[in-house]
């Protein structure tokens, strides 16, 4: 037996590419809600044969990105129903996840991509470029999503956040929505930063209530719940 050798890292699987190329469309808004999508047309524009097309379609639809549209899939188009749906289990599992990876953020190693990805979302607000802030934003989520030591826990706030990204994409062109999410993110930083776990999870709750009035009324959505009062946080991470 040679000792040296390891497995061979193999590329992901067509169906597995497909998937993500689709998920990362959708969710950078880039694929709108109602608009159609065909396995034939799809198979054609991507280079594949139509079976894994039809497999990362199911599996997106699984996920409830995509709905069945007679013999086409689209994505839905997010009622007020559906919006507030989304934020209930949002704050049941991203505050949470925060708490639990505050322990480790009070290490400047640890912390350092959270707030470089800060500072970009800053720089981004200030320059008035929605794109670069998403991006930014995403980069934010992503720094303390990969402290979460439950990986399924992880894999449930990816998949939430994705259901309302693409609204992002239609609404952060507005300054005042981006100075809501990034006020947000600067309390979060803040906690985490001071490995306050209760405090993050409050900074996190506060922040998905009003990303998700925010959201809704600039897609026009009626009936925005009222904003509900304000906790203090604690003095540490003030």
């Amino acid at each position: 037996m040679v000792s040296s050798l390891k497995p061979v890292e193999r590329p992901l699987a067509l169906s597995d590419q497909v998937y993500q190329t689709l998920r990362a469309n959708i969710s950078d808004g880039k694929i709108l809600p109602g608009q159609a999508l065909q396995e034939v047309q799809l198979a054609a524009l991507l280079g594949v044969s139509r079976t894994p097309v039809r497999e990362a379609l199911t599996r997106l639809a699984g996920d409830g990105l995509l709905c069945a549209d007679g013999r086409s899939f689209v994505v839905p188009s997010l009622t007020l129903a559906d919006v507030d749906d989304i934020y209930e289990l949002r704050s049941l599992l991203e505050p949470e996840a925060l708490r639990r990876v505050a322990a480790q953020t009070t290490d400047p190693k640890v912390h350092a991509p959270i707030l470089d990805a800060l500072e970009a979302s800053r720089a981004a607000h200030e320059a008035g470029d929605n794109v670069a802030f998403m991006e930014a934003n995403a980069r934010f989520r992503s720094a303390w999503l990969a402290l979460v030591p439950n990986p399924r826990l992880a894999r449930a706030v990816e998949l939430y956040a994705n259901h309302v990204h693409h609204l992002r994409s239609v609404t952060l062109d507005s300054t005042k929505v981006r100075n809501v999410v990034l006020g947000g993110l600067k309390r979060i930083a803040r906690a985490l930063v001071a490995g306050n776990g209760d405090a993050a999870a409050l900074a996190m709750q506060d922040h998905l209530t009003e990303a998700r009035q925010a959201f809704v009324v600039a897609i026009g959505l009626s009936r925005a719940a009222p904003k509900p009062k304000k906790k203090a946080l604690p003095a540490q991470v003030r």
